[in-house]
């Protein structure tokens, strides 16, 4: 499977010299993780509706059906032909395809005075599209792949090691004065603003201070701060009142919840997991049971994505099931509104399983965050935990002492 190892291999052979390139834009405002993912995933699905087209505008993939069915929402914008579109929507289809095409996971040829684009790395394109954290790690091996080549890693480097005001000042008056030395990008206004896109996530990467409001971040930079939609669920759910449950938590802000865009990265999740244990897993079940014989064709949420919103695009939240399993035993009588409790306690300690050999493979890319599974146990169990580091032993009592109460 497609991983971060395979990017920085195909980066191997390009040159991405800004004092070659002169190209001010190899990165920009709206190339935010969640916004390339998006985009990507829109092409992949454009050309997959329409197999015989080589060749595709940024309105192609901007006016196609299955972003019509999605992006609104998905961002909080105005329907895609609504009048207030143009502005709206322009930045978000173009900057994403020139960041793209610079970084040669696409072709560009500008034919008059449009750009027509052509895929040239499907693997890659794919990979980014299939999630967010996909899309961040290839724009923090880009970012890396670009720097370096400029001969200006120094620069981030000194500030990364010393992390006072002045290295600051220094790393961003330097990218500045670089910037508009070898590109078109001729004053500072317009560097500062793509500066953030350069720096932060690669901050983030480091778990170091960045940038933010053009000072140095007060503090380390949040994966939250990364994205365009900032959705960050511990912040919302610690604003919970201590005798409010979570589902009453839930149902008091549910008109303020983005379904949409929790049910479109639900299904990403789900793609890319059974794409994952296709490859890695041979797509057998991760739960090995009596109804375990055949494919595991079925990704199922162990807490429901209709009850728990939030963690309903975490893959720690989502395991591959063959179709008994899952609508005989995880659903029983194939009602997807019923959850078999014992079985789901099962399939809990499954999943600890499959994120302690994900974790614990040096081999394979890590899909998985042992701190998210906490947040999903958290949601789920309605609790507050707090556990040592890959301290599987707890978590298995936790699971076990949860269903002995309740059951």
């Amino acid at each position: 499977m497609f991983g971060k190892n395979n990017i920085a291999d195909y980066f191997t052979e390009f040159d991405f010299d800004i004092r070659k390139s002169k190209n001010g834009r190899w990165i920009d405002q709206k190339c935010t993780p969640d916004v390339l993912s998006t985009i990507a995933d829109c092409i992949i699905n454009f050309i997959a509706e329409n197999p015989f087209v080589i060749e595709f505008t940024k309105n192609d993939i901007w006016f196609s059906q299955y972003t019509k069915d999605f992006i609104g929402d998905i961002f909080n914008k105005p329907d895609i032909d609504h009048r207030l579109s143009q502005n709206e929507y322009d930045k978000l289809f173009s900057q994403p395809l020139e960041m793209l095409a610079s970084a040669n996971v696409l072709h560009k040829e500008k034919k008059g005075r449009g750009n027509f684009y052509s895929i040239r790395s499907e693997e890659l394109l794919e990979y980014i599209s299939l999630r967010e954290k996909n899309a961040l790690a290839f724009i923090i091996i880009y970012c890396k792949k670009v720097i370096w080549d400029s001969d200006i890693w120094p620069l981030f480097e000194r500030f990364f090691d010393v992390q006072t005001k002045d290295a600051y000042l220094e790393l961003k008056d330097g990218y500045e004065n670089f910037m508009i030395a070898n590109t078109k990008i001729n004053g500072c206004t317009e560097v500062r603003r793509i500066f953030t896109k350069v720096l932060n996530p690669l901050a983030y990467d480091r778990r170091k201070r960045g940038t933010a409001g053009g000072y140095i971040s007060d503090s380390i930079i949040t994966y939250a701060e990364l994205m365009y939609n900032r959705v960050n669920f511990r912040d919302i759910n610690a604003s919970k009142p201590k005798d409010m449950t979570r589902n009453e938590w839930n149902n008091q802000r549910s008109s303020k919840i983005n379904k949409q865009y929790y049910l479109y990265q639900s299904e990403k999740a789900k793609r890319f997991l059974r794409r994952f244990n296709d490859d890695i897993n041979s797509g057998r079940s991760e739960l090995m049971d009596e109804y375990s014989q055949g494919n595991a064709t079925q990704i199922h949420h162990i807490f429901s994505a209709h009850q728990y919103p939030e963690i309903s695009m975490c893959l720690e939240n989502l395991i591959a099931l063959t179709p008994t399993q899952h609508l005989t035993m995880a659903h029983p009588d194939n009602n997807t509104h019923r959850i078999d409790l014992v079985y789901q306690e099962k399939l809990l300690k499954a999943k600890v399983g499959s994120i302690k050999r994900n974790l614990s493979d040096e081999k394979v890319e890590s899909i998985y965050q042992f701190s998210k599974f906490i947040e999903v146990l958290s949601n789920g169990f309605d609790a507050d935990y707090e556990v040592g580091e890959y301290d599987f032993c707890t978590i298995m009592q936790i699971i076990a002492d949860y269903y002995m109460e309740s059951g």
